[in-house]
């Protein structure tokens, strides 16, 4: 354990912000696990309003450094392609 007053006090922030960063990434991956189950089940109403309920939260996520920029973009492509892929063949 750290001795000095800032050593300490860097110590707990990152705690907090490690929890943090866990819970936000969980929630994250719930959401997107959603869309997935919706579209699995060929549920394309379902997977829409799970689509639209994970998007902002993948937008948030990489702007605040969570996860990459590129890997909400890649996240997002790939759930809309499904999602109209399935639109279509219904």
């Amino acid at each position: 354990m750290a001795n000095i007053k800032s050593a300490k006090k860097r110590a707990k922030q990152t705690i907090v912000r490690n929890m943090r960063n866990a819970s936000q990434r969980s929630m994250l991956r719930t959401a997107v696990k959603k869309v997935l189950k919706a579209l699995n089940s060929n549920d394309a109403p379902g997977a829409e309003a799970a689509f639209a309920s994970a998007q902002p939260l993948l937008d948030r996520f990489s702007s605040r450094g969570l996860i990459h920029k590129n890997k909400a973009a890649r996240h997002k492509s790939r759930l809309n392609a499904r999602i109209k892929a399935l639109k279509t063949a219904a």
